[in-house]
């Protein structure tokens, strides 16, 4: 095997310190999701989305004024902006399009905009089931076919911690919808699901590095020293695609409309986890699972001293300076 690098980061050491945080966060994420609750878009409950563009100097309280007059009560109104024009996005809960169309009409009549200055959008509740359960239907097939492609070409474990780490960001994302009040809709099933493909190839690029450094001969180092090294080998390379993929994201969040905003944010947010748990979940999750084995096993005992967490190795040396001034 190659020379291992005297100096690298520390990231196994410290695993506790990345299961705690992460478990933090899904203890948050679950209990927002719990006590707020999903707000699910239209597209998965049914109801009437309009949108409203070129709206001028029209304020937030006078469109809501304006659709309480029309009869609309639980109107949820958001801002917006497209094209660097002011606008508002209305969401109502009736699914008949004519009410919804009467609505809009004498709302925007009564704020003196044109009749084409907002488009209304209705999706009935059946419908509104009907994707909801296919989106549920593509997350399922999307993990079964990880695992089974992670374990054909790696191994089985490697398939369930990539799994387990995607579950992580996925809890997160959708915790921190939760935590916000955003709307859960079908751009951010979107986003959710090309973030299983971001986290899923950091985790592979690392998984792979292992599996080349192990391949390499007798190992002469415990399999949590071995994984430490291939995360550094690789974390350059883990940065780099992060920073590039974030940037147009972050352009999409912060200039473009409503649409790209909801796949923006989660995306955002999801590439970001995504980075984490491959190095900080997904990677210690599977070396402590292997290091079962009685191969790896013996390997750990033989090299305990490999790696330590910083508090240990602060210690470690606070005790060697002790022994020295004894001595």
């Amino acid at each position: 095997m190659a020379r291992l690098f005297k100096r690298e980061i520390n990231f196994m050491g410290n695993f506790k310190i990345f299961f705690a945080i992460s478990a933090a966060l899904i203890a948050i994420s679950i209990g927002a999701i719990a006590i707020r609750g999903l707000q699910m878009g239209i597209e998965f409950v049914g109801g009437t989305s309009i949108d409203f563009a070129n709206t001028g100097n029209i304020t937030i309280e006078q469109m809501r004024d304006a659709f309480e007059e029309a009869g609309a009560t639980d109107a949820v109104i958001q801002t917006s902006s497209t094209g660097g024009s002011r606008g508002f996005l209305v969401r109502m809960s009736t699914d008949d399009p004519d009410v919804a169309a009467g609505i809009a009409s004498t709302a925007a009549s009564s704020l003196g905009l044109s009749a084409d200055s907002f488009q209304v959008t209705t999706i009935g509740p059946d419908l509104g089931a009907d994707i909801a359960r296919r989106s549920l239907m593509a997350f399922v097939v999307s993990l079964v076919v990880i695992i089974i492609y992670v374990t054909i070409r790696f191994e089985f474990k490697m398939g369930v911690t990539a799994v387990a780490a995607l579950f992580h960001d996925l809890i997160i994302v959708v915790g921190i919808y939760a935590l916000l009040g955003r709307e859960i809709t079908p751009n951010v099933i979107a986003a959710l699901l090309t973030i299983l493909g971001y986290s899923l190839y950091d985790t592979i690029v690392v998984f792979h590095r292992i599996c080349d450094n192990a391949a390499e001969g007798n190992l002469k180092c415990s399999l949590m020293k071995l994984a430490n090294h291939s995360v550094n080998q690789v974390f350059t390379r883990t940065i780099n695609t992060t920073i590039t993929s974030l940037l147009p994201v972050l352009i999409m969040l912060f200039f473009g409309g409503e649409t790209l905003k909801d796949f923006a944010f989660a995306m955002s947010v999801g590439l970001i986890c995504g980075s984490y748990s491959s190095i900080a979940i997904a990677t210690p999750l599977y070396t402590l699972w292997k290091q079962l084995e009685p191969k790896y096993a013996k390997l750990a005992k033989k090299y305990s001293g490999d790696i330590v967490s910083t508090r240990q190795r602060k210690l470690l040396a606070q005790k060697n300076e002790d022994d020295a001034a004894q001595a």
